[in-house]
């Protein structure tokens, strides 16, 4: 399975992992043209060298009107990166910004000449910081204005990202805990936390960390590009290393401040699991399904059960739990506790499995997500069935038609 490993032990922005992204692309001329006959006035990108603690990477720069923006504040301020900084949250420095409605920043994209499936997941990326945005200042997602991240150079890293994502076509993209900094920043509404509160929004419910370097080390659109297309965050996998990018920040530190990412095959690797077993032969069906909703909803990787003859001739039910082996004995007093059961079975199994992620689809009858597997040159797709009955229910269509409509959007947007 090709798959994506983005190593973010310095944080993450925007101009970082577009150059990082760069890096494992052997035409990178092909990109840099693309990028800049995108119609944004003013704008050129370009790709410089850049060591870090002696690694050489790729700094990418955006100029706008032949200026650099940031080059001075982002020094003056101690942040760990270049422009988008300035952009995120220093902007009462003097610099010409352009504020933008979500609509406005729609507009923008749709009229550029990259494909529907860029399209999409830039406008996903904007809007998970409008979002964010949104709760942060208590207004409504349609009142926020883009004067952080809707200036030319931030549209210029979000959608160079996207193409770059869309060129290296990942089956799987992993992404690692997530250094954020420490301290402050400075911001049009005073001093804020490292990490800011936007910042702070995206990453919940992802392992990120802070330290000893003091600095934003993380920006809202380094986070939001990091969410959108991640589809697991952890440690590196088992895989067949093939290239490896380093994007450079301004910035020097003591550590190296950059982005690394790996592209390679990452091998299917067994898993330890345990399953928990007992047989049932007093209990209504009623109960049993409350007993398997309650593991489910423990974290229980899966409940089923089968019909079994029993001793005394009588037919019973096993009841068989999946479990990770740290929950196996949580669940196996769950099992005690909500089944006549005397005694529960436990059995360790290793088991392989297809790597999955879960995407969302927009269809003329509502949203529907869809489960994607891959690995073992296999790739399987499958609309989740609840999503798309709900969606025929309310518009009083047959469920196959939602089906087709769903299957058709993820095809567009992946160019099939």
């Amino acid at each position: 399975m090709k798959t994506l490993y983005i190593e973010c032990n310095m944080g993450a922005a925007g101009d970082m992992l577009t150059a990082a992204l760069l890096e494992l692309c052997e035409d990178k001329g092909d990109f840099l043209h693309k990028i800049n006959a995108l119609g944004l006035s003013g704008v050129h990108v370009e790709a410089i060298p850049s060591v870090k603690c002696g690694i050489t990477g790729t700094y990418v720069s955006v100029r706008i009107h032949g200026r650099e923006e940031g080059s001075v504040d982002a020094h003056e301020h101690g942040h760990g990166h270049s422009h988008e900084h300035n952009h995120e949250h220093d902007h009462e420095h003097g610099h010409t910004h352009h504020h933008a409605g979500f609509e406005d920043i729609r507009a923008l994209i749709a009229s550029m000449p990259i494909s529907d499936k860029v399209k999409s997941d830039a406008l996903s990326v904007y809007g998970l910081i409008a979002e964010a945005e949104s709760r942060v200042h208590g207004r409504p997602v349609e009142e926020v204005h883009f004067h952080e991240v809707g200036t030319l150079d931030a549209v210029a890293d979000i959608v160079g990202v996207c193409l770059l994502m869309e060129k290296i076509a990942p089956d799987r993209v992993i992404v690692s805990p997530i250094h954020v900094g420490s301290g402050q920043v400075r911001c049009a509404h005073g001093i804020l936390p490292v990490p800011a509160p936007a910042t702070a929004h995206i990453l919940q419910g992802v392992p990120v960390y802070g330290g000893a370097v003091r600095g934003e080390l993380c920006t809202p659109t380094g986070a939001a590009l990091l969410r959108h297309f991640a589809d697991d965050f952890g440690p590196m996998p088992l895989m067949r290393v093939e290239r490896i990018g380093y994007g450079m920040g301004k910035k020097d530190f003591e550590a190296a401040n950059c982005v690394r990412t790996y592209l390679g095959e990452a091998e299917i690797a067994p898993e330890e699991i345990v399953e928990l077993s007992c047989s049932l032969d007093d209990m209504t069906p009623e109960a049993i399904g409350f007993a398997m909703e309650a593991l489910l909803a423990a974290g229980a990787r899966d409940v089923y059960t089968a019909p079994i003859g029993m001793k005394k001739s009588r037919p019973g039910v096993l009841l068989t739990c999946i479990s990770l082996p740290g929950d196996a004995n949580r669940l196996t007093q769950l099992l005690f506790r909500h089944t006549t059961t005397l005694g529960v079975r436990q059995t360790a199994c290793r088991r392989f499995a297809l790597a999955r992620n879960m995407r969302r689809v927009e269809t003329p009858y509502g949203p529907v997500r869809i489960k994607e597997a891959h690995g073992a040159d296999v790739f399987k797709r499958k609309c989740e069935y609840e999503d798309a009955a709900q969606a025929a229910r309310a518009s009083d269509v047959p469920l196959e038609t939602v089906l087709n409509a769903a299957y058709r959007q993820i095809g567009a947007e992946n160019g099939e």
